[in-house]
C-alpha cells in the first residue's frame, strides 16, 4: 500500500514547467506525460473525470455550472458532491483507506475523512466574509488558529494571488503531519489568475509559475515518503476577443429579460433560447426542439463561434448528458464567451459590477480586474467599501467593469489544446507506470494502481 499526494496544479503546462524546478524534480525522479483533457476543459468537469474515470456524459458535470431545468435557474459553482455521478476514487480504493480533500471541487458532502473547502460567511446584512468549511468541524478552528482565516479574496477577484495557494499548501502539510491520510487531494489555483489576466505569452505567467513552485517546495518536502502525482486540468491559451452570444440571441427575440428597478435580469422561464457562457464553451438551452435548427444556424453566424455541437456532436465529445444545452458552442481559438445579455450597460443588474460567482448566469473573467475603464476610481470605491464594512455599515464592492472589449482578459481555456506546449500534463514521482500520454479518464485507474503498489505493472502502449 502506497500513500499518495495528488496535486491539481491548474493551468500547468510544459511551457510553465520550465520555470518550476521543484516540480520538474518530481518528473525527474519519475516521469512526465501529456494529459488528455475533457470537453469542456474547465475545472469541474476535469476534476470529476479524474475522480470517476468517466467523461461528462457519465458523471454529469457538463461545466462549471449549467441550467438546472427542474429549478428554472442557472447555477454555477455548486459544492455538493452528490451532483457528481459515478463511482468516486475513494469508493474504489482499498477498504479502510483514509482520504483528505483540500479544496478540490464538489467537496461538501463527500464521504471522505477530512474535507477543507472555501465557504464564505454570508451575514444577514449582506456582508460576505472570508472563511472555509471543514469536516470534521473541529478542523476549522485548528487550521484557522495555525494559518489564519482562509484568504477568500485572494482565491478569486481582483485581489486573487498567491496567498490562497500558500494557505492551501500549508493546510495540506498540516493534514499530512497530523492525520497521515492514505490519499490526499489538494487544489492549487494560482496559475489561473495571471494567465487569464495577461495570457501565457506574458512574462508575468512565468513569474507566477516560479512563485507557485516556491510555495509548493515545503509541501513537496513534507511528502517525501509518498508517491506524488501532479495533474493539470487544462492549459490556458492567449485570447483577445469577447463573444456576446446572448446579445445575439436577444437581438433575434429568442432571449427575454424581466425588469426590476430599472435593471434587467435574464428570464430563463420565458426565453426560447439562452446561453450559459463558460470560458471558451457555451451551453445553449433551447426550450422548443423545433427551434434548435434555427438557433444553431444563428449561433454559427456569430463572429467568434467556431463550432456548434448538436446532439451528434455532443455525443462525439462525451457531452451528451441531460444537463447539457441542446447545443454547445465552441469559440474560436482567440475568443471567449461573455454571459452579457443586456444591450445597455445602464440596464445591467447591480451584481454585474461586483464579484458574484453565484448570481451571474455565466462565467465572468472580468472579476479578476478592477474596472479597466477607471481602475483608480474602482480602487477608491473598494477602499470606501472596506471602510464601511469595518464600521459595520452596508457596502457594495462595485469594482468590476462591463466593457469586455476594454478588459485585459488575455487568457482563456475550455477547448482541446492546439499546441502541446500549452497542453495539460501529468507528473508522477514513481517511474514504474511511465507512459508518454494519459487520458483524463485513465487518471482514476492510475491512482488506484499507485495506491495499491501496482505501479510496476508493464505500461500499456
Amino acid at each position: 500500500m502506497s500513500k499518495l499526494l495528488v496535486l491539481d496544479v491548474v493551468g500547468l503546462t510544459p511551457r510553465l514547467l520550465a520555470h518550476m524546478p521543484r516540480l520538474r524534480a518530481v518528473a525527474d525522479a519519475g516521469f512526465l506525460a501529456e494529459l488528455g483533457t475533457v470537453l469542456p476543459a474547465v475545472t469541474c468537469p476535469a476534476q470529476s473525470t479524474f475522480l470517476t474515470g468517466l467523461p461528462p456524459s457519465g458523471h454529469g458535470i457538463v461545466g462549471n455550472g449549467w441550467y438546472f431545468r427542474d429549478l428554472g435557474e442557472v447555477l454555477l459553482w455548486r459544492q455538493h458532491n452528490a451532483l457528481v455521478g459515478g463511482e468516486k476514487l475513494w469508493h474504489a480504493a482499498r477498504p479502510g483507506s483514509s482520504v483528505a480533500n483540500v479544496c478540490w471541487w464538489y467537496a461538501m458532502g463527500a464521504d471522505v475523512d477530512w474535507t477543507v473547502t472555501p465557504r464564505p460567511i454570508y451575514r444577514a446584512d449582506g456582508r460576505k466574509e472570508p472563511d472555509c468549511y471543514t469536516d470534521p468541524p473541529e478542523l476549522h478552528d485548528e487550521l484557522t488558529a495555525k494559518l489564519g482565516p482562509f484568504p477568500l479574496f485572494s482565491y478569486w477577484g481582483p485581489g486573487a494571488g498567491i496567498a490562497s495557494s500558500r494557505w492551501i499548501a500549508r493546510a495540506t502539510e498540516h493534514l499530512l503531519s497530523t492525520r497521515d491520510p492514505d490519499l490526499t487531494l489538494a487544489y492549487l489555483p494560482h496559475l489561473d489568475y495571471d494567465l487569464q489576466r495577461y495570457g501565457p505569452s506574458d512574462p508575468r505567467a512565468a513569474s507566477a509559475a516560479a512563485e507557485l513552485d516556491a510555495v509548493m517546495a515545503p509541501l513537496l518536502d513534507a511528502a517525501r515518503d509518498r508517491t506524488v502525482v501532479v495533474l493539470s486540468e487544462y492549459g490556458i491559451t492567449d485570447v483577445s476577443r469577447p463573444v456576446h452570444v446572448n446579445r445575439a440571441l436577444r437581438a433575434e427575440g429568442l432571449l427575454r429579460v424581466h425588469t426590476q428597478d430599472g435593471m434587467e435580469y435574464l428570464d430563463p422561464w420565458t426565453s426560447r433560447a439562452f446561453a450559459v457562457a463558460d470560458h471558451q464553451i457555451a451551453h445553449v438551452y433551447v426550450r422548443d426542439p423545433a427551434d434548435v435548427p434555427a438557433v444553431a444556424k444563428l449561433c454559427a453566424s456569430v463572429p467568434g463561434v467556431a463550432t456548434v455541437l448538436d446532439a451528434d456532436g455532443k455525443a462525439a465529445h462525451g457531452l451528451d448528458h441531460a444537463r447539457s444545452g441542446e447545443l454547445v458552442l465552441l469559440a474560436e481559438r482567440e475568443a471567449w464567451f461573455t454571459y452579457y445579455y443586456w444591450l445597455d450597460d445602464a440596464r445591467a443588474p447591480d451584481f454585474a459590477r461586483v464579484v458574484e460567482i453565484h448570481r451571474k448566469p455565466g462565467y465572468d473573467p472580468a472579476e479578476l480586474f478592477f474596472d479597466p475603464a477607471g481602475p483608480a476610481a474602482a480602487k477608491r470605491r473598494a477602499a470606501t467599501a472596506l471602510l464601511r464594512k469595518k464600521l459595520g455599515l452596508r457596502y457594495v464592492m462595485d469594482v468590476v467593469g462591463l466593457d469586455a472589449g476594454a478588459h485585459a482578459v488575455r487568457g482563456s481555456h475550455g477547448l482541446p489544446p492546439a499546441d502541446p506546449a500549452d497542453a495539460p500534463v501529468l507528473l508522477c514521482s514513481d517511474p514504474a507506470p511511465a507512459r508518454d500520454r494519459y487520458e483524463a479518464v485513465e487518471v482514476k485507474d492510475l491512482l488506484l494502481r499507485l495506491a495499491a503498489g501496482d505501479g510496476a505493472r508493464p505500461p500499456r502502449t
